[in-house]
């Protein structure tokens, strides 16, 4: 099958040879499943996907490590005690494939038992993966105290992870938003975060010189300084900007400069809460934050600044220190993000006005 592919297993090796326990925050339709599934795969040795990759010559591929992977990616978790519900379905499909019986105790120490019972069975320091940890809290903000049981749950659920280090070889958790330590991940003092870590950047994302070299024959036909205004930009400290990959596939599929990856499900909640904190679209231009604020968030406190730079409307483009802090300096990161922000927020701000623009535009 002929396809496109962009190689990250660079980033992925480092990441491998230089700790242990790893978190990784990327707004929605960023690659973080797909950089997932490409840990899942190296730690199982599928040493046929990588062929001809930067991995493929570091790797050893003679060393097999079980893999538990944990994914909250689908399903609606803003109704009570699905969170739990999902997980024990998650749990007792791995149990069956590692041979087990699923028991009667709860998720979390099933968990455990399980990652203890696959480093007896095969000998190996298991791998634990968990793709978009946080959904089952973002889906519930809506409604405080159920977002407040399910970070409850997961946080006890999480905390296995600590109990279970002789056993583990390599941990890597991935969403949107970064939950305070202790909100969420208070038994991992050693978890890091590799979110603003320069050397990661590019870890999810295409740079301009990747898209050049591997889509080359999708830009043909294609305005290049356009294709950069509208979907480059994001910023995490790194030497490159990257474009989303989902705006980028969707522009070579339709071949037409629209909001991709805005429409495809902003939150109602986010025009909202920046229409009662009174937040102007002008202000989200040259927002400062500290890093403190861009770091954590937790269900009962959300800053505008750490909400919009996580889930993607603002970037970094600018860092400095003062004398008490490192400061960052955020924007829209492109064409596509400002212009739509700025639409919606006048939707909710004013409808009326909202809609004569739209049909000024339309009569264009």
């Amino acid at each position: 099958m002929d396809c496109y592919y962009v190689d990250k297993t660079e980033h992925a090796h480092r990441l491998v040879e230089g700790g242990k326990y790893y978190f990784l925050s990327r707004p929605r339709r960023f690659g973080k499943t797909l950089l997932v599934d490409t840990l899942q795969k190296l730690f199982e040795g599928s040493e046929k996907l990588f062929q001809g990759l930067a991995i493929h010559g570091k790797w050893d591929w003679s060393t097999r490590h079980p893999v538990v992977r944990i994914s909250f990616g689908g399903g609606n978790f803003g109704s009570p005690d699905f969170v739990r519900r999902n997980v024990e379905s998650q749990l007792a499909k791995a149990e069956r494939l590692a041979g087990l019986e699923p028991g009667p105790v709860e998720a979390s120490i099933r968990f455990r038992e399980l990652i203890e019972t696959l480093h007896e069975r095969t000998g190996r320091q298991a791998v634990v993966l968990v793709d978009e940890y946080d959904k089952p809290i973002l889906d519930a903000l809506g409604d405080r105290e159920l977002a407040r049981a399910n970070r409850d749950f997961l946080r006890g659920f999480y905390a296995m992870i600590k109990d279970c280090d002789e056993q583990l070889r390599f941990v890597f958790l991935t969403g949107v938003s970064r939950f305070s330590r202790a909100g969420i991940f208070s038994g991992l003092n050693n978890l890091i975060d590799i979110t603003l870590e320069p050397e990661f950047s590019a870890i999810c994302g295409y740079t301009d010189a990747e898209l050049e070299a591997v889509f080359a024959p999708e830009l043909e036909g294609l305005d290049r300084d356009k294709v950069r205004l509208w979907y480059n930009g994001y910023n995490w400290l790194g030497p490159e900007k990257v474009y989303n990959p989902f705006d980028i596939l969707l522009l070579f599929r339709r071949r037409k400069f629209e909001a991709h990856w805005f429409e495809t499900g902003t939150p109602t909640f986010l025009a909202d809460l920046l229409w009662r904190r009174r937040v102007a679209a002008p202000a989200l231009e040259g927002m400062v934050a500290d890093a403190a604020l861009l770091s954590a968030v937790d269900v009962d406190r959300i800053p505008v600044e750490t909400l919009l730079f996580q889930t993607g409307y603002l970037t970094v483009v600018d860092e400095e220190e003062d004398e008490d802090a490192l400061l960052y300096r955020l924007d829209y990161p492109n064409h596509e993000v400002k212009r739509s922000l700025n639409a919606l927020m006048l939707t909710t701000m004013a409808p009326d006005v909202a809609v004569a623009a739209e049909g000024r535009e339309l009569r264009r």
